[in-house]
C-alpha cells in the first residue's frame, strides 16, 4: 500500500500500518524506536493523538472522510497532545520532517493505493 498526495503527486509512504481497533490505536507507536522515511501509521477512526511514552517526534496529518487534509502538525514532540480536529476520520503519523519534504498542506487530497501486479486502486 502507498499513501499518495494527489494534489502534488508525491508519495508520503509506501509502507503503511493501519490501526483500526481500540487496542491498535491505544498502542500506536509506543515502544517503537521510530518511524523510517516512507513508513506511516494510519489511525481510524481518530481525531486527535498523543505522544506519551514515545521517544521520538512525529508529523501528523488529519484527514476527513474524503481524504482531504484538514490540518497538519509538524514535529509533535514526545509527551504532547495534538489538537482535536473536528470532522477528522483518519489520522496519519509520519516521521518528523516528512510533511515538509512532500509539501503536503491543508486542502490537499490524499489516496491510499494498493499496488499489485497490474492493479492500482
Amino acid at each position: 500500500m502507498r499513501l499518495v498526495n494527489l494534489s502534488n503527486q508525491t508519495v508520503l509512504a509506501d509502507k503503511i500500518e493501519l490501526a483500526d481497533s481500540f487496542f491498535k490505536r491505544l498502542n500506536g507507536l509506543i515502544g517503537r524506536p521510530g518511524l523510517n522515511k516512507g513508513e506511516a501509521l494510519i489511525l481510524f477512526p481518530c481525531n486527535a493523538v498523543h505522544t506519551f511514552f514515545m521517544r521520538f517526534s512525529i508529523d501528523v496529518i488529519f484527514l476527513d472522510q474524503e481524504a482531504v487534509v484538514l490540518e497538519v502538525v509538524e514535529n509533535l514532540k514526545p509527551y504532547k497532545f495534538s489538537p482535536i480536529i473536528m470532522k477528522t476520520k483518519f489520522v496519519v503519523e509520519l516521521s518528523a520532517g516528512h510533511i515538509a519534504t512532500t509539501d503536503t498542506v491543508k486542502g490537499h487530497r490524499l489516496q491510499i493505493s494498493t499496488t499489485e501486479v497490474g492493479y492500482e486502486n
